[in-house]
């Protein structure tokens, strides 16, 4: 049976979850922050890649939260902070924010959370993360984080007109492109991720990558950032596959189809489409939404994690299904429907009664952790994103005629294909 939430429901639930992330100072657990433990300075080869990734591994798929044991602290992450800064952006539209400061106070967090190590602004996750290969040290900033943060920033920037907010996001901008952006040919152009000194492409880091300098292009009119955006989006476009998937990366470790970074993709060229006023990117989009609507979703609402296969129901993917149909609302009249019902499911079956959401349901079991950055923020930038197109429609629908105008006004000549 497919539970479909009232506005008034969902309303509920989105400040119920704010009040939780509030009262808790916006920090949080990780499902990838072993590597945060105290402990780990005590124990014998804890500097081997295989005790890290191992432990990682462990923390990540326990159903129980050893955590406090392990001495693993309680954390504030850049990401989860910009997640809530474009949440509360949107309840400030809204008049649902008892404090409409709120989100002052996340963007002057943000600008203290940059990052010491590099002159531009960037932003790293709030814990060192093993992956196959290389260890991430605490705070380095990386692409996706970095992108996330300057995305909010902008989002804040377009509402409450901070110039400060434009300069950071600027600044983040000329990150990607000095540190992380490299063009191997004619063809090919990427930007590294996790660290400045990877070489493997990752394409929902390339889209987000690209999205976020064409977007700050859109406000400062710095053409140096459009060339390699529009280089680097179209490489990651080439590699669709003809289902309209693409693979996580390019590596032969990387060939997987999951969720949320396709929706990564979608909502990214979606941006690059929308700041740029082209429509370049369209038939690429709606192959992947097409493949999107198909392989995601169950019949009941239900979020599926990977293309071909159910399990595990992510908290995550839910926040990001629910973000993508919204954001592509235009492509099939049955998305806003199958949003609220993905989030109905989620309140049936992954929702606390303290407040706050679970991480994960596997076919025999629930794990009931709260994860701040992986499920609590992003459930409520999916709730607030649905409420938004809910409780104003009508002037969503004026501002997409406004943009389908705008979107006649070709792009700076040097930039067409």
């Amino acid at each position: 049976m497919i539970s479909v939430p009232s506005s008034k429901d969902l309303t509920a639930v989105t400040l119920r979850l704010l009040e939780y992330c509030r009262v808790n100072k916006w920090a949080g657990y990780d499902p990838y922050d072993a590597l945060n433990s105290e402990l780990l300075r005590y124990l014998p080869f804890a500097n081997t890649r295989l005790l890290r990734l191992s432990l990682t591994q462990i923390l990540k798929r326990s159903p129980l939260n050893p955590r406090p044991l392990l001495s693993v602290p309680r954390v504030q992450n850049p990401k989860a902070i910009a997640l809530f800064l474009m949440a509360s952006l949107k309840l400030s539209r809204l008049g649902l924010l008892v404090d409409d400061g709120l989100p002052e106070i996340l963007a002057g967090l943000l600008a203290r959370l940059k990052s010491e190590t590099n002159p531009h602004s960037g932003w790293g996750y709030s814990f060192p993360w093993q992956t196959r290969t290389v260890t991430v040290p605490r705070g380095e900033p990386n692409l996706v984080c970095t992108a996330f943060v300057a995305n909010a920033l902008l989002d804040a920037y377009e509402q409450r007109h901070d110039p400060m907010y434009l300069a950071l996001a600027t600044s983040a901008a000329r990150y990607l492109l000095n540190d992380l952006y490299r063009q191997d040919d004619d063809s090919t152009a990427s930007f590294a991720y996790p660290l400045s000194s990877s070489r493997s492409t990752v394409h929902n880091a390339n889209f987000l990558g690209a999205a976020l300098l064409c977007r700050v292009y859109r406000h400062s009119r710095e053409t140096l950032f459009l060339e390699p955006a529009l280089k680097v989006a179209r490489y990651s476009a080439s590699k669709q596959h003809s289902d309209g998937s693409w693979d996580y990366g390019e590596l032969a470790t990387q060939r997987w189809v999951d969720n949320f970074h396709t929706g990564y993709n979608l909502c990214a060229l979606r941006s690059i489409s929308e700041s740029l006023y082209t429509p370049e990117f369209d038939p690429v989009i709606c192959r992947g939404f097409a493949f999107y609507r198909q392989h995601f979703f169950r019949a009941d609402g239900a979020a599926r994690y990977f293309a071909h296969r159910t399990y595990p129901i992510d908290i995550h993917s839910v926040a990001q299904s629910a973000v993508t149909l919204v954001t592509l609302r235009d492509l099939d009249p049955r998305n806003i429907n199958l949003a609220v019902s993905v989030i109905g499911w989620a309140m049936a079956h992954l929702w606390d009664s303290r407040g706050y959401f679970y991480y994960r349901a596997t076919r025999f079991s629930t794990n009931k952790i709260s994860y701040m950055r992986w499920s609590q923020a992003w459930m409520l930038l999916a709730l607030t994103t649905t409420l938004e197109h809910l409780l104003t429609a009508p002037s969503r629908h004026a501002d997409a005629a406004t943009l389908h105008e705008a979107a006649r006004r070709p792009l700076p000549s040097a930039f067409r294909t």
